[in-house]
C-alpha cells in the first residue's frame, strides 16, 4: 500500500565532484526490494546531482527550504530554486536545524506549507531527546510535533512524509529496537489520522535514527515502517546498497 522509501541525507558532506563521483557509483546498485530512493546533498551540490542523476530512477531532495519566496533571508534558499534544479523532496525540521540553527515546530510548519505550495514533497523529522526518552514522554512529544507541523496542509496530506529521528541515536550508533521504533511510528501515524482520517494510512513514515545495513531488514520487517532517513551510512555506495537492499 505504501512504497518504502530510502532517503540518504548527507548533511555538510560531499563535494560536487564528489557528489557526482558517488551518484555514478549509486546508479550501478541494484534496487532488489524495489524502494524509493533519494538523495539530498548539500545545496552547493544539489546542481551536480541533478545533472548525475538525469536518466536514473534515484529522486533528487534538498535538506532545507525557506518559507519566504526571496528576500533578507542571507544563508537560505527558496522553494522556487530547488524545483528549477530538479529537486522533488526536502528534508525540513532536522533535529540538527532545531538544535544548531533554532529550528522551531512553527517554522517547521511555515517551511512545510510553502514546500507543498511550490510543489515539492516535504520530508518532515519530528523526535525525542534522551531526556524526553527517560521522562516516558516520547509518544506525547513526537505527535504533539507531528500535529504542528501538519497544521493547515489539508488535502496535501498525501504528499507529506515524516521520519522519525530519535535524536540520542542520530550519530550516536544507538538505535531504537524495531519494536519500539515501530511502537512510535504507529503512535505517530494515530496523531495524523486524529486530523486527517484515513488518508493517514497513505502517508510514508520513516525511521531517522542510525539505520544501517545491519539493522536495516528488522526495522523494516515492521509494519509501521516504512523506510528510512540514512545518515552516515548513505555516504558509500557499498552501505548504502546494505541498506537499500534490506531483504
Amino acid at each position: 500500500m505504501r512504497t518504502p522509501m530510502i532517503a540518504g541525507n548527507w548533511k555538510m558532506n560531499k563535494t560536487p565532484a564528489q557528489t557526482k563521483a558517488l551518484i555514478e557509483d549509486l546508479k550501478k546498485m541494484q534496487n532488489r526490494c524495489g524502494a524509493e530512493l533519494v538523495v539530498c546533498p548539500m545545496t552547493v551540490s544539489l546542481a551536480a546531482a541533478s545533472e548525475a542523476l538525469k536518466g536514473s530512477n534515484i529522486h533528487l531532495g534538498a535538506q532545507n527550504v525557506h518559507f519566504a519566496d526571496n528576500g533578507a533571508y542571507t544563508g537560505e534558499c527558496n522553494a522556487d530554486s530547488l524545483k528549477e534544479l530538479g529537486v522533488e523532496y526536502v528534508i525540513i525540521g532536522h533535529s540538527e536545524r532545531r538544535q544548531y540553527f533554532g529550528e522551531t515546530d512553527v517554522t517547521v510548519n511555515q517551511r512545510s506549507l510553502k514546500a507543498l505550495e511550490a510543489g515539492l514533497k516535504p520530508i518532515i523529522c519530528v523526535g525525542e531527546s534522551l531526556e524526553q526518552k527517560q521522562q516516558g514522554i516520547t509518544k506525547e512529544i513526537v505527535c504533539m510535533q507531528t500535529k504542528v507541523a501538519l497544521l493547515n496542509v489539508g488535502a496535501q496530506i498525501e504528499n507529506v512524509v515524516i521520519a522519525y529521528e530519535p535524536v540520542w541515536a542520530i550519530g550516536t550508533g544507538l538505535t531504537a529496537s524495531p519494536e519500539e521504533a515501530n511502537a512510535t511510528i504507529a503512535a505517530i501515524r494515530g496523531a495524523i489520522r486524529e486530523v486527517f482520517g484515513a488518508a493517514a494510512d497513505r502517508v510514508r513514515i520513516l525511521y531517522g535514527g542510525s539505520m544501517n545495513a545491519k539493522n536495516a531488514h528488522d526495522l523494516m520487517a515492521q509494519p509501521e515502517i516504512d523506510g528510512g532517513l540514512i545518515g552516515g551510512a548513505a555516504l558509500a555506495a557499498e552501505k548504502f546498497d546494505g541498506v537499500v537492499n534490506f531483504n
